[in-house]
C-alpha cells in the first residue's frame, strides 16, 4: 500500500513538472513598419492626357 502511495505520488510530481508554460511579453523596441511605395501612375495618367490632346488636335494624322 506504502509503494503504491510512493509511486502514485511520484507520478504526480513529474506530471506537474512537466506542465508547459506559455508567457506573453511586449516586445523592448517599438515595431516599425518601412514602406517604400512608388507612385508612377500620376506619370501615366499625364502621358495618356497628352497624347489624348496630341490625337484631338492633330486628327488627320491616322
Amino acid at each position: 500500500m506504502i509503494k503504491r502511495c510512493l509511486l502514485l505520488v511520484s507520478a504526480f510530481l513529474l506530471l506537474t513538472a512537466c506542465t508547459p508554460t506559455v508567457e506573453i511579453a511586449a516586445p523592448e523596441k517599438p515595431i516599425t513598419i518601412n514602406l517604400n511605395v512608388k507612385i508612377e501612375h500620376e506619370i501615366k495618367i499625364k502621358v495618356e492626357k497628352d497624347l489624348d490632346n496630341l490625337f484631338n488636335e492633330e486628327s488627320d494624322i491616322f
